[in-house]
């Protein structure tokens, strides 16, 4: 028995530091590393749980083919050489006889790790000439709304929080999806910080919070203009820092006019009064910081509603102390230059965006989607419209190839399924999100099975390919270093030696967390806040009310302790379940565990009801990334949620989904 070192690099602000117990060649047990203070010493049920996928029935061990119909998962063995050469010809054939757009590289964050996606699949599909894929499932209204106001700075750290004296979580469950937040969020309140979560739904206690704001989802942007008008008639705005250090102000405040604390209020379905205590503590506390969660951006209002949120704390001067500003994502403070271990890609072709996959696969392209090939997600489960998607993958002229650890429903569809390798099976190199560390992830086994790595899969294939680019033959020791010395973060590099035993680095800013406006500034082209960034369009601030007489339930879809995405999905998520208020079930007749049919002009879902009085009235939520068989006619909460992206960003508008719900 041994127990080894490595980092998760599941999506995840925390990055945990692990010690994985092997023996006999088996990992028999998970736990968090008590050496590292970010972890300190415990993780989640999901990866304590991790083993279950590494052994289970579901796993992918040898490369298959398939042998029946497509979605019966029916498929027979073969070897990688024959499986390396079929794809091969085939993607050839489809390039050849479609040109290379027909072919789509579909993938997402089931690895946040730098070698395992988009390093060497980037290589070899630019030079195949395939469509580009528009990442667009999460965070691409935040990530263009941070990059356009603060050019990505980098944001409070968790450990900062207790310095806080107001902390506001908004659009965020840390339980669910950043545990190792929760003790800093519970530090700060004991040391007196006024703390406010808001979500629809109440996942604090009375205990752990001062005030919960259940806003009507899709209404975050009339609540924050509101806030904004409210501090702005009250003189409470900070002239003198914006005058320094931001432009914009006048078209955010013009936007805010419209708003009165009681319009916001009939539009959030909220009391007046808790707008404005929640204005109110925020503005009288110093220091004071807003999580902002991902959340809020799933509506086609999201990408206004970040802005106004991430403007607040320039508004109001809350910049320049420990503990104060904002947190979203921290991804930012660290780079990775692909040009100098690839070579230019030159990579030019039609972006496609991965939301609409559904219209790209069943609308009639020119050049039709003739070739998809699907890693690190699982499409089936977790884009909009699925009953749009799997029409598309059931066409049989389709040549479909998916590179997968278990067979998951979107596997079930592909012609081809490869055996992939998890996080403890292989070397990779994984940047926060959340903490400021770079982890090296180490395998602590052998790869069971067959299973390859993305980058050997993707090198493999540039071969088979006759593609004489460097890193198609390059070792993979060769390829982690050149990774290594390539990743830039503040304070230095990479080092292969400590990632490649599964240790940390942390930054220096100075210091290993920074301050924002003291350590770390905006990295716009002027180094100023833009308060009203070109990424909102020639409206910025618009909003549009999302309603339908016929539906009258917003259906929400947040992460679940259970899943991470949809990863896990085959075993920890086996029942799916719609969470109703009370008083909505009651005003139908639903009783707590009876089997109901969520619908709308999409699709329904046939699951059992779970009455809890923490989901807002006017409200139902169905977990994000559940699996085809947890519910009894095999859809799932995509199955409800348009296909229609967002005028910013062309993000996906999950949270507009408006439903009924009904007794079966």
């Amino acid at each position: 028995m041994e127990t080894l070192e490595t980092t998760c690099p599941l999506d995840c602000p925390d990055t945990c530091a692990l010690e994985v117990t092997v023996e006999n060649g088996r990992v028999t047990a998970i736990t968090g590393s008590a050496e590292d203070s970010l972890t300190g010493g415990y993780i989640c049920s999901k990866v304590r749980r991790f083993p279950r996928r590494l052994y289970g029935a579901d796993r992918v061990l040898h490369p298959l083919r398939r042998s029946g119909p497509k979605g019966s998962g029916r498929f027979e063995r073969i070897g990688w050489d024959e499986a390396l050469s079929s794809i091969a010809r085939r993607l050839s054939e489809v390039r050849d006889t479609w040109g290379g757009e027909a072919i789509l590289p579909y993938h997402y964050g089931g690895s946040n790790g730098f070698l395992s996606d988009g390093l060497v699949d980037d290589l070899l599909f630019a030079r195949l000439g395939a469509s580009r894929l528009a990442r667009t499932l999460c965070a691409a209204n935040t990530n263009a709304v941070a990059t356009g106001m603060y050019g990505k700075m980098p944001g409070v750290a968790f450990e900062d929080y207790p310095e806080a004296r107001c902390i506001v979580v908004w659009g965020a469950n840390p339980k669910a999806s950043n545990i190792h937040l929760a003790p800093y969020l519970k530090e700060a309140r004991r040391r007196g910080a006024f703390v406010a979560a808001v979500d629809p739904i109440r996942n604090f206690s009375a205990g752990e919070i001062d005030l919960h704001l259940p806003i009507y989802p899709g209404s975050d942007l009339p609540v924050a203009l509101a806030m904004i008008r409210y501090w702005a008639e009250r003189g409470a705005l900070d002239r003198s820092f914006l005058d320094a250090r931001a432009d914009g102000l006048e078209p955010l405040l013009a936007a805010a006019g419209a708003w009165t604390v009681e319009r916001a209020a009939v539009q959030a379905r909220v009391a007046p009064d808790k707008i404005r205590r929640l204005a109110d503590a925020y503005a009288g506390a110093s220091p004071a910081l807003v999580r902002v969660g991902w959340g809020l951006e799933r509506n086609r209002n999201g990408g206004g509603a970040i802005a106004a949120i991430m403007a607040m704390p320039a508004l109001l001067g809350k910049f320049g102390v420990r503990g104060g500003g904002y947190t979203l994502s921290n991804g930012g403070a660290a780079a990775l230059d692909k040009e100098s271990v690839l070579g230019a890609l030159d990579w030019n072709t039609r972006e496609l965006n991965m939301t609409e996959l559904g219209r790209l696969l069943t609308d009639g392209l020119t050049p039709p989607v003739k070739a998809l090939f699907v890693y690190n997600c699982n499409p089936a489960a977790t884009v909009p419209d699925q009953n749009a998607v799997l029409r598309g993958l059931e066409r049989e002229d389709l040549y479909t190839v998916v590179h997968e650890q278990v067979l998951t429903d979107t596997a079930l569809y592909a012609d081809m399924v490869l055996p992939a390798t998890t996080f403890l099976e292989h070397y990779d190199v994984r940047r926060g999100y959340g903490n400021y560390v770079v982890g090296g992830v180490r395998p602590v086994i052998e790869p069971c099975g067959e299973a390859k790595p993305n980058h050997e899969l993707f090198a493999a294939l540039g071969r088979e390919l006759g593609m004489k680019d460097g890193p198609f033959s390059w070792s993979p020791d060769d390829l982690f270093a050149r990774l290594c010395a390539a990743l830039e973060f503040a304070g230095g590099r990479g080092s292969s030696e400590t990632l490649a035993r599964g240790a940390k680095q942390r930054y220096d800013f100075p210091g290993e967390r920074p301050v924002q406006f003291e350590t770390v500034f905006p990295k716009t082209s002027d180094g100023r806040v833009q308060l009203a960034p070109a990424s909102l369009g020639p409206a910025p601030f618009e909003f549009t009310a999302v309603a339908d007489d016929r539906f009258p339930l917003a259906l929400v879809s947040p992460s679940t302790p259970k899943l991470i995405s949809s990863t896990l999905g085959e075993f920890n998520l086996p029942e799916l379940r719609v969470t109703m208020n009370p008083r909505d079930a009651a005003a139908r007749g639903i009783g707590d565990g009876e089997r109901v049919r969520v619908h709308n002009e999409l699709g329904d879902v046939v699951c059992r009801a779970a009455l809890d009085e923490r989901i807002r009235p006017g409200v139902v939520s169905i977990p994000k990334g559940a699996w085809r068989r947890s519910s009894e006619n095999g859809a799932t909460s995509t199955a409800l949620c348009p296909g229609m992206p967002s005028a910013m960003a062309g993000a996906a508008c999950f949270n507009d989904a408006r439903v009924e719900v009904a007794r079966c």
